[in-house]
Formats: C-alpha cells, structure tokens, sequence
C-alpha cells in the first residue's frame, strides 16, 4: 500500500460476504481492500498509491452491526464512525462511542469505519485508545474460511501482522457496564486531529483502572504502573472518589510515564530538559487524564 508504481486501476470487486472478499484477495494478491476508504483514497488522490485493483467492502452486511457472544460484544469492522456515535451504541461502550463522535467532520464519520482505523493505525486514529483501554481483540479472516484472534495491541505494535488475504472481521470488545471516558485535545476549534487523547475504563470486577494515551506516539501507550496506583487508591466497595490532589498526582503519573525526561547522557552529565513543545504536551496529557478519571469515578 506505499508504492509509487504508477499502475493503472484493472479492476473492482464487489463480495457480498466476509469470505468472498478474503477469496477476492487471494485472487489479486496487489488488490486493496476499501471500505470507506478516509484514508485510502486520500493516499490515491496525492498520488501516493496506485492500486492495480480494489475490493469494495461496503456489502458486506454481516461487518456493519454487532451482536453479543459470552458477555462481548462483536462488532463488524464495518461499523461506521456515525452508527458507533448513536444513543444505542453509546449505552454499550461509551468511550467508543465518545471517540466515534469525536471523529472528525460528518462526512469523514459518515464513510470512516472502525476496522479502518485499526488497519491504517493512524497514531491520531480516535479509536485506537480506547481499543488499547478496553484490551479488545481482533477476529481476522483468511482463506478457506480460516478465523484467528489477535489482541488489538499486538497488531498496533507491529508484534503480529496482517498476511496476506486476511482481513479484519470483527473487533470483540468485553461488556464491563462500568464507566468509560474518552477525551482528546486538537490543535484547533472542532473536530480535528487530536494533538493528544486519553481513554480510561473501570474494571470494577477486577478493582481495575485501564488507561490508554493516543496521538503522542505511533501507537496508543498503556501507563500500567500509573493503573495499578490509583486503582490502589479508590475504596470499590464505597463511593469511589478520590481526592483532587489524588487525581492531580494520577495526571502527573500518566504524562511523565509516557512523556519521560530525557535520559543522562553516558558521560555522565547532566541530561537535557524537554523541549517548551514537549512540556506543553506533557501538561496536556496530564490534564486529559486527571479529567477523564475524575469524569469516570464521578
């Protein structure tokens, strides 16, 4: 998907189920897959990409809505940014649904889908940290009708990828019906890009706190020791509050976590200090997350 072959377009498939597409693939192995191609077709269009062939996704019903299986729910990859934003999907995955409205302009939410965003892995992409928070999995489609699970995070970090003729089916994402929060800040009035972006789950179940920051790196980062200190911290049993200083601290874990001071130089000198720049992105990334956990336990 990054030559620059200035090759023709043969071809357009349209499958009407999950397999045909994977066939589709297997068929034309220099085919894309599109969907609502946000991304794709910006790529085309700075001549950045000349597919010999396209794989329309688009009719594949059974990838535009979701059902529930063992106390997940299993959405089609297909789900546009629009239906993840409703009132319906909102009740059941929150900061999901929080991120699909933050999206973008209506017609970027209108064509986007999820499965693209994972697959294009954009470090912006809205959805990503959430995904990460929530330790959703991938259910993959190869040929012959093959099905593989892989966690999201994996796909993200580049420890498994995609072969070729497979694609992303479903996402299964766990049914917590605890509190979620997502928040980003841009670098402009209204939907844009997000500068930098927090999601935080509560797992009361596990007496957990899952916290995931997106846009500041290539993929979404998970301060696990910053989780486990707070979720240390908040009586479950109880009203679940925390003090300001608590989620002030929470904030400053976070940011320093995934922002780090620079490392001291080998001869032992003194290490340089952050850029303005960084340290403006670091007090930003604290204050997403002191405000999303004080959002979520409240």
């Amino acid at each position: 998907m990054t030559t620059h072959a200035p090759q023709a377009l043969q071809s357009v498939t349209l499958p009407a189920s999950l397999d045909e597409a994977v066939a589709a693939l297997e068929a034309m192995p220099a085919a894309v897959p599109v969907a609502g191609g946000t991304d794709l077709m910006a790529a085309v269009n700075k001549g950045l990409l000349r597919p010999s062939g396209l794989v329309g996704l688009g009719r594949i019903s059974e990838l535009r809505g979701w059902h529930y299986q063992d106390g997940h729910a299993l959405l089609g990859a297909g789900l546009t940014h629009a239906r993840m934003g409703r009132p319906d999907f909102a009740a059941l995955i929150p900061a999901l649904a929080a991120s699909a409205r933050a999206a973008g302009p209506p017609q970027i939410r209108n064509a986007g889908t999820l499965g693209g965003n994972i697959a294009t892995s954009a470090p912006t992409g809205d959805a990503l940290p959430v995904l990460a928070a929530l330790e959703a999995e991938l259910v993959v489609a190869g040929p012959g009708g093959a099905r593989r699970e892989v966690p999201v995070s994996h796909l993200l970090a580049g420890r498994e990828m995609l072969a070729p003729a497979e694609l992303i089916g479903f996402v299964r994402v766990p049914l917590l019906h605890a509190p979620q929060v997502f928040l980003k800040a841009t670098g402009r009035t209204g939907p844009g890009r997000a500068t930098a972006s927090v999601a935080i789950v509560l797992d009361p179940a596990r007496r957990g706190v899952r916290c995931a920051v997106g846009a500041i790196a290539p993929m979404p980062l998970r301060p696990l020791e910053a989780e486990r200190w707070i979720a240390s911290l908040i009586d479950w049993d109880g009203e679940r509050g925390l003090a300001p200083d608590a989620l002030a601290a929470f904030g400053e874990y976070v940011a320093a976590a995934c922002i780090p001071d620079h490392a001291p130089p080998a001869d032992g000198s003194e290490a340089p200090p952050l850029s303005p720049a960084v340290l403006h992105l670091r007090r930003t990334v604290a204050a997403l997350a002191r405000r999303a956990l004080g959002r979520a336990l409240s």
